[in-house]
């Protein structure tokens, strides 16, 4: 934090010192612009750094029998000062991701494992929905197959609440279990996963589709293990053309609905595709490692019998898996805010 500061000072003070200088208007609007830019964090900074001094002049004066007290009050004022100067200053320098107030869209999917890595996204899935109800936060599900003995083959569903996008933008990526699978008779150790891609629900009225990049095909919706729960060509799926995007959606007996949901996926899915890419475009050093989003990226091991979770990208391991199962998970996500910051 304080290598951030020093820059911050030395970056101000050699753009007053520039701007003393001669120079032609088109360098002097950008300098001047600049320094306009980070003059407030400079001058927040600097009055920290002044309250930090007077705390340690008071401090040596805690022992003085005549100004001990007063300069205990001091310090607690300017400790308290120097608190709040700290959040105002983190949030100028760190400032927020427009997408964090968005609600999301969660995919998730089954991936290697069989039965188990079903049985797993499962969990996944039951463990976002507690985090929703644990947080106010709705949920409506667009798309769900299901396995015969209570597994998830993929889901896609919606969750709408405060600052959603900013709380589960870590969660991408795939996810890793170890356990022994309720069907193993001989107790051994399986590893299967899933993987969980999260990005922000934008609104139809941000990306203008023609009509003939879409194609259209209706179907049945179908239950657990594949088997019809519909008499009637309900479901919907769309795939844009030019991206090769395809999106289901079966949870509604309406066709238009499911055809609504499933333009709103798509819609949030085009967007982000082209974010990546232009990520990709400017250069690896400019994306974020911890927020990639990545789904072929192994972010995470659950492992059961170490009743152990470690997050890869941050190198870091915590443990009880029930109470993180349970939707518990801010001590998680707040550890990859701290890395990610």
């Amino acid at each position: 934090m304080q290598e951030n500061w020093k820059r911050v000072i030395e970056e101000y003070e050699a753009l007053e010192k520039d701007l003393q200088t001669p120079m032609e208007s088109q360098k002097l609007q950008k300098l001047s612009k600049r320094l306009s830019l980070i003059q407030e964090p400079y001058q927040k900074i600097t009055k920290h750094l002044e309250n930090q001094k007077r705390i340690e002049e008071n401090q040596s004066l805690l022992k003085d029998k005549e100004l001990g007290d007063l300069a205990k009050e001091e310090i607690g004022i300017l400790e308290e000062e120097n608190e709040k100067l700290e959040n105002e200053i983190y949030d100028l320098l760190n400032p927020k991701n427009p997408d964090d107030s968005k609600d999301v869209i969660i995919e998730i999917r089954a991936g290697t494992g069989g039965d188990e890595a079903a049985l797993f996204a499962g969990d996944l899935t039951r463990m976002y929905f507690k985090f929703a109800e644990n947080k106010g936060f709705s949920t409506e599900i667009f798309d769900k197959n299901e396995t015969e003995d209570g597994g998830i083959k993929d889901i896609s569903f919606a969750m709408r609440g405060n600052d959603v996008y900013g709380q589960l933008k870590f969660e991408s990526g795939v996810h890793r279990v170890q356990r022994i699978p309720k069907t193993e008779s001989k107790g051994r150790l399986h590893t299967s996963a899933a993987t969980v891609f999260i990005y922000p629900e934008h609104d139809e009225d941000e990306l203008e589709i023609p009509a003939n990049d879409i194609k259209m095909e209706t179907f049945r919706s179908s239950g657990p293990g594949g088997q019809s729960v519909n008499t009637t060509d309900s479901a919907v799926r769309l795939t844009h053309i030019p991206t090769g995007i395809t999106v289901s959606c079966q949870d509604e007996k309406s066709q238009h609905k499911n055809k609504e949901r499933a333009m709103s996926i798509l819609i949030s899915r085009i967007i982000e595709k082209k974010k990546e890419e232009e990520l990709q475009e400017q250069g690896e050093e400019r994306r974020s490692k911890i927020r990639s989003g990545d789904r072929s990226e192994k972010i995470r091991t659950w492992n059961f019998p170490q009743d152990r979770l470690t997050d890869h990208r941050i190198k870091k391991n915590f443990f009880g898996l029930k109470d993180f199962l349970a939707g518990n998970l801010d001590k998680v996500i707040e550890e990859l805010r701290k890395a990610d910051n």
